[in-house]
């Protein structure tokens, strides 16, 4: 198995516990455009981009002119209001460090805006760690399917096999799959074992895997120069 060099990075309820409001913000804005959609509806879309959501609970297309304009009331209505108060995961940064000292890439790859993203990034301390950003603004289609994460690796300068990805939702387990990466799925995100079927390897958040870390697939992948993986 080829040693690891790239780490992808999902943000969203994987550093940030911005599931909820990312949701709330969905269904504050559809509502004001005349869509009256349930909470529960929103919130197990996300981890899908707007290109996905929005024709998906309402039929509309992202980029009509109504869907233009709800896509744009949402992401203000978001960074206003939702975004302000987020936090990161406990031990956030300092997984992103470990990581980092390990020598390992560590490229973003999110269905966010490069705005929201950049934000984002700021809350968990991430910035002095990341080699590399994708968001939503560099791939065609949004997660599940697999352009944003094409682009992470072609950033990366990395091949699929020496790559994983760290996300917290099915979206982001498939869309990994889709480009031959496999995924450690984290359960912050909401989602259960089961709708994370296909990670290979799952754990409870951030401060989990980093308490783990040792033992874990990101140890086991290490190549030759990082020294030897404790654990099996």
């Amino acid at each position: 198995m080829a040693a690891l060099k790239a780490v992808l990075l999902d943000v969203d309820g994987t550093l940030v516990d911005s599931n909820d409001a990312h949701a709330r913000a969905w269904v504050d804005t559809l509502n004001a455009f005349g869509h009256a959609v349930l909470f529960e509806r929103v919130r197990e879309l996300i981890g899908k981009g707007g290109d996905k959501l929005l024709p998906e609970v309402t039929g509309l297309e992202h980029d009509s002119p109504e869907g233009k304009r709800i896509s744009e009331h949402r992401s203000r209505h978001f960074q206003q209001v939702y975004l302000p108060p987020l936090k990161p995961f406990p031990c956030a940064r300092e997984l992103l460090a470990r990581m980092h000292a390990e020598g390992l890439l560590l490229v973003v790859a999110t269905s966010a805006k490069e705005e929201e993203m950049a934000a984002l990034l700021r809350i968990c301390g991430a910035e002095p760690f990341v080699q590399a950003r994708t968001s939503s603004d560099d791939a065609e289609s949004s997660k599940p399917d697999p352009d944003i994460i094409e682009a992470a690796l072609q950033k990366a300068g990395a091949q699929p096999e020496e790559s994983l990805m760290l996300g917290d939702t099915p979206y982001d387990v498939q869309a990994a799959a889709r480009a031959g990466v496999g995924t450690i799925a984290l359960r912050s995100g909401g989602w259960s074992d089961t709708a994370l079927q296909g990670a290979v390897a799952l754990y409870d958040d951030v401060e989990d895997l980093l308490a783990r870390y040792d033992e874990s697939v990101l140890a086991r992948h290490r190549g030759p120069s990082s020294g030897t993986a404790a654990g099996s």
